[in-house]
């Protein structure tokens, strides 16, 4: 079994969508921005179990192989499961870049530093990242991850109240 600890939390690349072919191949639903992000990793977290990567093709789908599954039933039996690597394996970031999955769990708070909540999920439908922010209480409101609505600083989230309305 693979263990992680919180100061290295594991970050999902892809989910298993499938089975491709009989040779034990699978079908990715991709969530990094491209294969690059998986062909830096030799080896990832599938489920609980570490398997090699030995090939990758591209493809909106793309199909990955892996050494430790020999047939079709195998991959079958990896399907819905998350394609993870440890965030220390993920590349440097540049000024102004961040991980979504640096973003999950940053506190939010007002201009003046009342608490507003905390991010609980980043989405991006194509227009640009929207974070889920969790109120005190329980209500969740999606807002905006853009200048002067939400922004990142010294490691919290500066969140614009009227947007929580």
């Amino acid at each position: 079994m693979y263990v992680t600890t919180d100061t290295d939390p594991q970050v999902t690349l892809a989910a298993i969508a499938g089975a491709h072919g009989i040779a034990g191949d699978v079908r990715l639903k991709l969530f990094a921005e491209g294969i690059d992000s998986l062909k830096r990793n030799d080896r990832v977290l599938v489920g609980e179990r570490m398997l090699t990567i030995t090939s990758i093709k591209p493809g909106p789908n793309p199909i990955v192989r892996f050494a430790e599954i020999v047939d079709r039933n195998q991959a079958e039996a990896l399907r819905s499961q998350l394609l993870t690597v440890k965030r220390s394996a993920l590349p440097p970031l540049e000024d102004g870049e961040y991980y979504h999955a640096d973003l999950i769990g940053l506190p939010c708070e007002s201009d003046a530093g009342a608490p507003l909540g905390s991010v609980v999920a980043v989405e991006n439908f194509g227009a640009g990242d929207i974070l889920e922010i969790e109120q005190p209480g329980g209500r969740r409101t999606m807002v905006p991850f853009r200048d002067g609505v939400a922004d990142l600083k010294d490691g919290r989230i500066v969140v614009d109240p009227v947007f929580l309305a």
